[in-house]
């Protein structure tokens, strides 16, 4: 069985046991993973307020007029691969939008961690730390409250992949032969921003990795390659937010929904806040928060940044440094949710995989394992935000 059973079927079995309890606890309702609340859905200002994955499905059952029902219409849309494929899968039909969010984000949660598994076996290292990724609690929180995470992270992994494939492709001598370096190249080149602008319309903290590779190839100065990476993903990104401003009045690049607090400018500033409000809930959110993120960012800051002072750019190095330099800065109204933090550092737990794998350090991948512990957040239904 060892032969053949792999990471991602692990996953993708893991995944749809727990669709099929979540369905059999709710009567078989696969809205039960959007979580849709009365304050959007019947407009009522005193109603429940629901949670995120409500608007992904509002867009998808209806993509023109779902902004009615989103409390903050451009941001919301600005995520629209993740609903988009649902109406489409569901061929228009509002009735089985439920069934096809659901449906994406076990295959997405599955492919991301096929993806990362193969990332990993290209440098050696156990395939098996892929499970890392896949039963991360911040992507296994996407499937359960129907969220993008899934599909975005995923998008990701299969275009670092891509990238990784690329480069050891290129270095096969083979290649070389009748100018097929050059053609391949330029098709992964194509096939890697595709990837890419997909991730980020599926979810805009997507773009970090993309930062983290753009910045690797202005170490290595390979402007061209730069260029090209940034216009095929940033002009898709743009041009939508142009139809947004245009549509809805805005555009969607923000830093939440409704109720959110602006970015910090001093690091950690987020959580440090919270102390002014409780406390008591400060000390909690800290010792959930700091071996989680706050320890793990701090380390990957350090290391990155060690290692490009040391002259050993690689781009899983520049994209750990992105990753890490983003999460300092989140605002206060995602410090005080751990279900949020653990979705916003998806990206740092795929960067520390990669990272590991990168050093052959089996420290880095052991300590990795630790973030396993974020499934707790979704053990006890009751305190779902609903």
């Amino acid at each position: 069985m060892r032969q053949w059973f792999r990471p991602w079927m692990g996953v993708l079995l893991v995944a749809l046991v727990y669709v099929g309890l979540t369905l059999a606890r709710h009567g078989g309702d696969p809205l039960a993973f959007a979580l849709v609340g009365t304050r959007y859905s019947q407009d009522d200002p005193q109603g429940s307020p629901g949670y995120d994955g409500q608007f992904a499905y509002y867009i998808a059952r209806d993509p023109t007029g779902g902004w009615r029902h989103c409390d903050v219409p451009a941001y919301r849309y600005q995520r629209i691969l993740y609903p988009f494929l649902a109406w489409a899968l569901a061929l228009g039909q509002p009735e089985g939008v439920g069934w096809t969010l659901v449906a994406l984000n076990v295959a997405a949660l599955a492919g991301g961690t096929y993806f990362t598994e193969q990332l990993l076996a290209a440098r050696g290292v156990s395939r098996w730390y892929a499970l890392v990724y896949g039963l991360y609690g911040g992507l296994v929180a996407g499937l359960r409250l129907d969220l993008t995470e899934p599909l975005a992270y995923g998008l990701v992994q299969a275009g670092l992949w891509v990238w990784e494939n690329c480069r050891l492709q290129i270095a096969d001598c083979r290649l070389q032969i009748a100018g097929r370096h050059s053609q391949f190249a330029i098709r992964n080149s194509l096939l890697v921003a595709g990837l890419f602008a997909l991730a980020a319309l599926a979810k805009e903290t997507t773009l970090i990795a993309v930062a983290g590779l753009l910045l690797y190839l202005a170490v290595e100065h390979r402007w061209r390659e730069a260029v090209k990476l940034g216009v095929g993903v940033g002009l898709p990104f743009a041009t939508w937010q142009c139809v947004l401003w245009i549509w809805l009045g805005s555009p969607g690049v923000g830093a939440g929904g409704a109720m959110v607090t602006p970015f910090e400018w001093l690091p950690f500033a987020g959580l440090l806040r919270a102390a002014t409000v409780s406390r008591p809930a400060f000390w909690l959110l800290l010792a959930i928060e700091g071996p989680l993120f706050v320890l793990p960012t701090v380390w990957a800051l350090v290391a990155s940044a060690r290692d490009l002072l040391h002259g050993q750019p690689h781009p899983w190095v520049t994209v750990l440094l992105a990753q890490a330099t983003t999460l300092p800065f989140l605002p206060f109204s995602t410090w005080r949710e751990p279900l949020a933090m653990a979705r916003l550092a998806a990206g740092l737990v795929a960067a520390t995989l990669l990272y590991g794998a990168l050093r052959r350090s089996r420290r880095v991948l052991i300590f990795s394992l630790l973030w396993l512990a974020t499934l707790a957040l979704l053990v006890n239904e009751s305190v779902l935000p609903v």
